[in-house]
C-alpha cells in the first residue's frame, strides 16, 4: 500500500512546517495590530432594572 510510505511525504509535511514556523509566522507576527489598545479609562454602565408587565 503506497499510502504506509512516509518518505516523501514527511518530507513535504516537514518542509512545508519549517517554511511556516521560520518565514511566514514572524513577518506575520511583526505587523502591528489594527485594534490598538488605549488608554481610556472604562466607563460604567448604568443599568435600569426591566418592570415586567405581569409582576
Amino acid at each position: 500500500m503506497p499510502q504506509l510510505n512516509p518518505n516523501p511525504w514527511f518530507f513535504i509535511m516537514l518542509a512545508s512546517w519549517l517554511t511556516f514556523s521560520l518565514i511566514i509566522q514572524p513577518k506575520l507576527l511583526s505587523f502591528t495590530s489594527t485594534n490598538p489598545l488605549s488608554n481610556k479609562t472604562p466607563t460604567t454602565i448604568k443599568i435600569i432594572p426591566w418592570t415586567w408587565p405581569w409582576t
